[in-house]
């Protein structure tokens, strides 16, 4: 049985992902204030690693698409529900999306031959009916890979920032898009720096009795 995957991200990259490792996932976007759920999880806890900042956002992001999604049968049939996050960890902060023109072209002057640690947090829910197999389970967990930045000249920081692609995503680049001749190299899996670790997700579905060929399109 084909079990359905609901990706709770608006992200291109993470959907590309997927589809290319012969997942068909249904995209559900999550309608989270991730500003607020990091305030109450410090109010709580204390403060956040950066690894744990994209834990819980990828947390918050799984469950809110699960209780959208409730009651709606058709569309959570034999469903898991993936929530993702990603930051960039440097000198100890968790640098999420920049947003602005400035931003991004202080982040790359910080950045600039230097190592970064991408963390995506990953959290997985069995949205499953139990006669679908369906166990209830939801866990997760966060994969962090090494970036090594180029010595880049402000002349490229400003070119590939007037590009607008650095300014809604995390860190301020993408290994798949311009940024590619920026970045020296990385050490650990490619696919996490793109948002999305395919090797964690199968050990993750793993622990909910799910074999990764079980997700895969037919």
């Amino acid at each position: 049985m084909t079990v359905r995957l609901v990706l709770a991200s608006a992200s291109p990259s993470r959907r590309e992902l997927l589809h290319r490792a012969g997942v068909e996932p249904t995209v559900h976007v999550s309608d989270v204030d991730e500003d607020a759920i990091l305030e109450r999880a410090v109010a709580a806890y204390g403060p956040l690693e950066p690894a744990d900042v994209a834990l819980t956002l990828a947390r918050a992001k799984a469950e809110d698409v699960t209780a959208q999604l409730a009651g709606l049968s058709e569309a959570t049939a034999d469903a898991i529900v993936l929530g993702c996050d990603s930051v960039l960890e440097l000198d100890g902060q968790a640098l999420g999306k920049p947003g602005t023109a400035e931003r991004a072209t202080e982040r790359w002057r910080a950045m600039r031959g230097r190592t970064g640690i991408l963390h995506t947090g990953h959290w997985v829910v069995d949205d499953r009916e139990p006669d679908a197999g369906g166990t209830g389970g939801t866990l997760g967990a966060t994969a962090s890979t090494p970036i090594r930045f180029a010595e880049v000249t402000d002349e490229e920081i400003a070119a590939y920032v007037a590009s607008g692609e650095p300014l809604g995503v995390a860190g301020a680049f993408t290994l798949e898009g311009r940024a590619a001749p920026y970045i020296e190299g990385i050490e650990g899996d490619p696919s996490n720096v793109m948002g999305l670790s395919l090797p964690l997700l199968r050990l993750l579905l793993a622990e909910l009795d799910i074999p990764w060929p079980d997700v895969l399109a037919t």
